[in-house]
């Protein structure tokens, strides 16, 4: 190989594996950006920006996620559902106890590439609340994070 050629990962040579995290009584926002760094592959060396070399993540425990100073009851959740007035808000307290998921996965939306790459790679994240889930055949390996 020529010592002046930089290396570019292509997708099907990159070795993909699972992970299982807990995310009970994790920061919301410092989970979330390991998360993200994980499920882009920056972790790796071998980490090409216009590939997915990222790994698969496996997040339970979901509802036991902590925020930090009063955001448990002042941040606020907002969507557009397109329509005249269509505004819809929700408090953090609300949404962590109807949709816990959603808080995880709206962090970690908001730190992937707002494209078709970074809807590829959201798609390898799964979260659930509760300490089960359906991946054991994937073998994931438990990881700390933070």
């Amino acid at each position: 190989m020529n010592a002046n050629k930089s290396f570019m990962a292509k997708e099907p040579l990159v070795d993909k594996k699972w992970f299982v995290v807990d995310a009970a009584g994790k920061v919301v926002g410092r989970l979330a950006s390991e998360i993200a760094r994980r499920l882009r592959g920056k972790h790796k060396a071998i980490f090409t920006p216009h590939c997915d070399t990222g790994d698969f993540l496996i997040v339970v425990n979901a509802e036991k996620v902590r925020f930090t100073g009063r955001k448990l009851e002042d941040k606020i959740y907002r969507h557009y559902t397109g329509f005249i007035g269509g505004l819809r808000e929700t408090p953090a307290k609300t949404l962590l106890e109807r949709k816990p998921r959603d808080i995880l996965m709206r962090a970690v939306r908001g730190m992937l590439p707002k494209n078709s790459l970074g809807r590829r790679q959201l798609k390898k994240l799964k979260v659930y609340v509760g300490p089960k889930h359906p991946h054991s055949a994937q073998k994931p390996e438990p990881i700390e994070l933070l």
